[in-house]
């Protein structure tokens, strides 16, 4: 399909508008003209952002927007006017090109001062010179447009170079003709089997020196989320956090840190040595959900804590709450911390002004993303983007290097370019469109009488309804309470009988995630799916509770000191099969993560108090569907590692 860029020309002067529409079109019928751009009429006028946040052809097609200045003797309003209507139309959609057209440099000078981070261009609106202004903005368009690493891998490809280099599969030639694996290169495809190449092709640049394609990608990905760089990570979002917080966190230094943090974030705090306070999240207890810290437990933190280095904190939540992340971000800033947010579910925000402000929007200094989540990059594709202005490049590099393969898969970082280049020139359409079917099935799913989308009040705690949360609407958590269905069945049902894989569950909810991805028909059955469950109900379950996880005791010695101690293995359980009193007052060695929701219940270097080792009990004997990440399996029995007391004696005190 060949692409269709439209070009919004806003002026207040009829006459001279239409002009220069004419004028533009014209050049597009005579030039060379591969993107399809078209000019449109529009007066300066709230007409303007109507049609910038319109979903039809025009809105959803649009790149670039001229904006008219207005004549010297014009109207004073009316060219203040045209620089408001710049700031709005930017304010909302920063991936568009923004050209403004101006009487001499003077008025330069004064639209510079009022908006000069969104102009991307001006022209001086008496030269008139469309065929030179039209290739102008065909080139922007271009630039955009442009995937530097995936053109360079996929130009490689096509010259069909015979591999004498890794990998050991040749391109592929290696499954060719084989009676044992050869239905795999059907199954991957030519293509991908010869772009799986190695550090040895020098025209694919380097992810750990990167001076050519990759760097140029690099670049344009920063433009596109607002960040001052951008660094492509082929180890998911869990390697990025590591890399952070090794190159911002001496041994020693004191982090802040929500619990409820994704698991790479604690390993992390164990890599860096880092002195960690952690701060317990709120808990939404009837769904058995967590929610984002209190501010008020932050501002705390950050008080009592004055040497504090980092705050990080995770926005969005699994299940789609974001903090209110400004006052925080400036608190912590006026304090000297710097603010790393992990934007793993939350990669999209950028492309839709429903969906912003995003971190790096709201003044964090470090933002990782999950592009695979909910962008269309391969799975372990993520972004780092940074925009601390004390970044120290070479640290970062070193640390990056430390954590990243010699021998990247290509494929990975070809395709968080066109993710990238996906996100700028069409996302807004496509997210507007999940957004869309996300308010559709909500509508349909509470229709069915058994089943209910949680809106943001059911799914916020009480200590965090005053501290500004929103939900992402694409993220729909389903209370499944008066289906009669148990979320363990209503899963396997799904899955088994209708073909539907859900997100997660918990015990009373199931979670649904829509992305650019997400198309009409996969609505339809998902809509048709919940309706013959929903006519299948049953008398409503008395669902037992989740057990309440006990809240963060104490450290006695740093993580990273605990976790490389050998430790002796107690079993979570003693011969009675009740919670092991042995165990009351030990330091546990390692990450103890019951799975879902994926929140440690211990961590290393903490001191384990009876309500923690009852909370274990209990879900290792009644939560069958809830694995237990960090406990070893011992002569048949779960068994905890805990510093012996000669350990704990010779180690530094917390």
């Amino acid at each position: 399909m060949k692409p269709v860029t439209q070009v919004l020309v806003v002026s207040a002067d009829e006459a001279w508008r239409d002009a220069v529409v004419g004028g533009l079109n014209a050049a597009a019928e005579r030039l060379d003209n591969p993107y399809g751009l078209r000019a449109l009429s529009c007066p300066c006028d709230e007409q303007a952002l109507q049609a910038v946040l319109s979903t039809d052809t025009k809105g959803a097609d649009l790149q670039v927007v001229l904006i008219d200045h207005g004549e010297r003797n014009a109207d004073t309003r009316q060219r203040e006017r045209a620089v408001r209507t710049a700031q709005q139309i930017i304010e909302a959609r920063p991936e568009l090109s923004l050209y403004m057209l101006l009487e001499d440099d003077s008025d330069k000078l004064l639209v510079e001062q009022l908006a000069s981070d969104a102009v991307d261009g001006y022209f001086f609106r008496s030269e008139q010179d469309f065929h030179g202004w039209f290739r102008i903005l065909a080139a922007e368009v271009a630039e955009k447009a442009d995937t530097p690493f995936y053109d360079a891998l996929r130009d490689y490809v096509a010259q069909a170079k015979d591999s004498w280099h890794t990998p050991g599969h040749g391109g592929g030639d290696s499954f060719k003709g084989s009676p044992w694996v050869g239905d795999f290169y059907d199954f991957v495809g030519e293509e991908m089997l010869r772009a799986d190449l190695s550090v040895s092709v020098p025209e694919l640049d380097s992810l750990l020196h990167p001076t050519g394609v990759i760097s140029q990608s690099q670049r344009l990905a920063a433009k596109a989320f607002g960040a001052r760089k951008t660094y492509f990570a082929t180890n998911g979002t869990s390697t990025s956090n590591k890399v952070i917080f090794q190159s911002l966190l001496a041994p020693g230094d004191t982090l802040l840190l929500d619990r409820n943090c994704h698991k790479s974030v604690h390993h992390g705090v164990i890599l860096s040595g880092a002195r960690p306070v952690y701060l317990d999240s709120s808990v939404n207890r009837h769904f058995g959900l967590f929610g984002p810290v209190p501010q008020a437990t932050i501002r705390a933190a950050i008080e009592a804590h004055p040497e504090a280095k980092v705050l990080i904190l995770t926005s969005c939540t699994y299940d789609g709450l974001r903090y209110d992340l400004k006052p925080i971000i400036a608190l912590a800033h006026a304090a000297g911390i710097k603010v790393i947010v992990d934007e793993a579910w939350y990669g999209h925000a950028r492309f839709h002004p429903e969906l912003r402000p995003t971190a790096l929007e709201c003044g964090a200094d470090y933002a990782t993303q999950s592009t695979h989540k909910v962008l269309s990059a391969f799975s372990q594709a993520s972004m780092i983007h940074v925009n601390d202005p004390g970044f120290d490049e070479h640290l970062f590099r070193e640390n990056f290097n430390m954590h990243a393969s010699t021998s990247p898969q290509y494929t990975l970082i070809a395709s968080l370019d066109v993710a990238r280049k996906q996100a700028v020139m069409e996302g807004y359409r496509l997210l507007d469109r999940s957004l869309r079917y996300a308010r559709e099935l909500r509508e349909k799913i509470n229709a069915t009488g058994a089943f209910r989308v949680l809106e943001l009040d059911d799914l916020l705690p009480d200590e965090v309804k005053d501290d500004g949360i929103r939900l992402d609407p694409t993220k729909l958590t389903i209370d499944i309470s008066a289906s009669g269905w148990s979320a363990d069945e209503l899963r396997d049902e799904l899955i088994n009988r209708y073909n539907i894989q859900v997100e997660k569950n918990t015990h009373n909810t199931l979670t649904l995630l829509l992305t650019i991805g997400t198309t009409r028909s996969k609505v339809s059955r998902l809509f048709d799916a919940m309706l013959r469950l929903a006519k299948d109900r049953r008398p409503p379950l008395t669902y037992g509770r989740m057990p309440e996880a006990p809240r963060f005791t104490r450290l006695a010695c740093l993580p990273r000191d605990a976790f490389y101690e050998a430790g002796e293995k107690l079993p979570v359980l003693d011969d009675s099969g009740l919670p092991n009193p042995a165990l009351n007052g030990r330091v546990c060695c390692d990450q103890i993560v019951p799975y879902p929701p994926g929140i440690p219940v211990l961590v290393p270097g903490q001191v384990i108090e009876p309500a923690i080792i009852a909370y274990l009990a209990r879900l290792l004997q009644t939560q069958k569907s809830i694995e237990l990440h960090g406990l070893a399996l011992h002569d048949g029995e779960w068994h905890l590692r805990v510093l012996r007391p000669e350990e704990l004696t010779a180690l530094p005190c917390r």
